[in-house]
């Protein structure tokens, strides 16, 4: 089956093409095919279509960057993200407020056909039982609003990583059910513990006991390619049906939780 993914010749925009899944995700797109455009804060030395300087942080930076990319995007990847030791609300700028602004800046470039993934994390598991409030946050119209609000509600927000990537899936699945009468698909991934650059930070941070309860019951961390790969296969023509899918890429840690096997005690380390 000659280019089942169908991404040969295919205009596609990976923020967070410097390091990690985001460079993974790029080098995975180039090798099938496709003009892949990156956005990140520090310059990729891959052989991009183009390169552009982007700060999550800063809707200028984001719409000088889609402006400098014009033309038609078949597909985003939205991969650009910061870890909790960064300030809170840096982090909700990042991994939300600015990740939307950039995705709603790229949509007016994308027809029927097109497609969206973005990366969460299975920090954000408990986001079903905050709908009302992610709701709440995710109505607030604008960069500015929203962190607005971010700001009036540090308790809320916390240390910004978990209520950022619970954020992304309530958003996702809301954005699905409207985009796709526009022809275009919205999901995201829930990856588990991966080795990335930013892992140092995670491990700063967090428990030992908890990254390697995370990490049941493979028993090891993803790397980077393993993740790239499901990213690539939600925005393919082979993936055409899917949308609003919230996807685990965890060596099977929520079907663990689910069923009882794993105990989900042992993420708050007792």
């Amino acid at each position: 089956m000659t280019d089942f993914l169908g991404y040969r010749n295919k205009r596609v925009v990976v923020s967070g093409c410097f390091s990690g899944m985001g460079e993974a995700t790029a080098k995975l797109l180039l090798s099938l095919g496709a003009e892949v455009h990156g956005l990140d804060y520090k310059e990729s030395k891959l052989g991009l279509a183009s390169f552009n300087n982007l700060d999550l942080r800063d809707p200028a930076s984001i719409d000088a960057a889609v402006s400098r990319i014009g033309g038609k995007v078949d597909a985003l990847f939205n991969c650009a993200g910061l870890p909790q030791t960064f300030p809170a609300l840096d982090v909700m700028k990042v991994n939300f407020a600015g990740t939307r602004h950039l995705t709603e800046k790229v949509l007016p470039l994308m027809s029927s056909g097109g497609a969206i993934a973005s990366i969460s994390s299975n920090g954000g598991l408990g986001w079903s039982r905050r709908i009302p409030v992610l709701m709440q946050a995710i109505a607030l119209q604008g960069f500015d609003a929203f962190m607005k609000w971010c700001d009036e509600n540090p308790d809320t927000v916390r240390e910004g990583y978990s209520f950022s990537k619970e954020l992304v899936i309530a958003w996702t699945m809301l954005q699905s059910q409207s985009l796709i009468k526009q022809g275009i698909r919205i999901n995201c991934t829930m990856p588990g513990p991966t080795q990335t650059p930013m892992m140092s930070h995670f491990e700063s941070a967090t428990k030992a006991s908890v990254l390697e309860a995370a990490a049941q019951p493979i028993n090891r961390r993803s790397t980077p390619d393993e993740q790239a790969g499901p990213l690539v296969f939600l925005n393919s023509d082979a993936a055409g049906y899917v949308n609003g899918l919230c996807f685990y890429v965890d060596g099977g840690f929520m079907a663990g939780i689910a069923t009882g096997q794993i105990d989900i005690r042992s993420l708050m380390g007792g």
